[in-house]
C-alpha cells in the first residue's frame, strides 16, 4: 500500500518542490505517466504481489529505462521523463525490498 502511495505523493513533492509556478499541471503530467503500467496487462497473471517489474515487464526494462532517463535531458519532454523515471526508481525500491 505505501509502494502504491509513494506513486502518487512523490511526483506531487517533486512537481511541487522544481516547478512552483505550474506544479498542478506538471503533477497531472507526471501522474499521466502512470500508463507505463499498462504492460501489466501482458503478464499472467496480471498482478503477483511478490514479482518485481523492473526487469519483467517490457516496459520496465533496461533499454526503455535507458529511454526514460534521456527524455529527462530534453526540456520538451523533461517532465514525462522525470515522471518515468521517478516511476522506475519507486518500482526499483519495491524490488529491492522484497
Amino acid at each position: 500500500m505505501l509502494h502504491l502511495a509513494l506513486h502518487f505523493i512523490v511526483p506531487a513533492l517533486v512537481a511541487r518542490w522544481g516547478y512552483t509556478q505550474r506544479w498542478i499541471h506538471v503533477y497531472l503530467m507526471m501522474m499521466a505517466t502512470m500508463a507505463v503500467d499498462l504492460d501489466h496487462l501482458l503478464a499472467d497473471p496480471i498482478y503477483d504481489p511478490n514479482r518485481c517489474s523492473i526487469g519483467f515487464h517490457p516496459l520496465h526494462g533496461a533499454v526503455p529505462i535507458a529511454v526514460y532517463i534521456g527524455l529527462c535531458v530534453v526540456p520538451k519532454s523533461r517532465v514525462v521523463g522525470i515522471g518515468l523515471v521517478i516511476h522506475m526508481l519507486l518500482d526499483g525500491l519495491d524490488c529491492a525490498s522484497m
